[in-house]
């Protein structure tokens, strides 16, 4: 009886152990993040993949080679990994001299050497994986100008941090606007934004 029991609990513990495990193997490499916050009774939200270093120096190469490890054959930077990094307001917003109605767009980074970045809020719709069928795109991966809604270049600076796991936030935010910033390895690329008068 007492074997019994012992054969049980022991039996259901490795079952436990075996969850966990499996669970952690179903962890994708690059988990779905979300950056939020809320102007008034206004939400914006940025809901992008999270890449992590892994060990990996020097992420965004230099010279010709600058921005080829993070975008790879596509044209521009998903500013993230896997599905395409979407953004959704629900106010207008201004950046730099353009104004972005409410409502949902995929952002993407063009990366230029020498901290020569622009930021791209694009009408392309997205897709949940690269096989999904219908419009849209997966990724950056078959990205065009011609569905640009703003192009503005950001301020782009050395951190005396490392950040390990790819990071888009929201900073100095006021009922007046913020700034958007891009956090991975010792680079932040940040952009101030504006609520725009309707």
């Amino acid at each position: 009886m007492t074997m019994h029991k012992f054969t049980r609990f022991g039996l259901f513990f490795a079952i436990l152990s075996l969850s966990a495990m499996d669970a952690n193997a179903q962890r994708p490499l690059s988990p779905r993040g979300e950056a939020a916050t809320q102007i008034g009774d206004h939400w914006i939200v940025v809901d992008y993949g999270r890449p992590i270093l892994r060990g990996r120096t020097d992420i965004f190469a230099q010279g010709d080679d600058y921005g080829g490890l993070v975008k790879g054959v596509a044209p521009v930077w998903r500013a993230g990994a896997n599905k395409s990094t979407r953004l959704m307001t629900e106010v207008p917003l201004r950046f730099g001299d353009t104004v972005v109605p409410s409502g949902e767009y995929s952002l993407f980074v063009d990366l230029k050497a020498n901290d020569d970045w622009t930021l791209i809020i694009s009408a392309h719709a997205a897709k949940e994986s690269g096989r999904a069928p219908g419009d849209g795109l997966w990724g950056s991966y078959g990205y065009t100008p011609d569905k640009d809604v703003a192009r503005v270049p950001m301020n782009v600076s050395e951190s005396a941090q490392s950040t390990d796991q790819f990071t888009i936030g929201f900073y100095d935010v006021s009922e007046e606007g913020g700034v958007l910033a891009l956090c991975w390895a010792n680079t932040m690329a940040t952009i101030a934004f504006e609520v725009a008068n309707q």
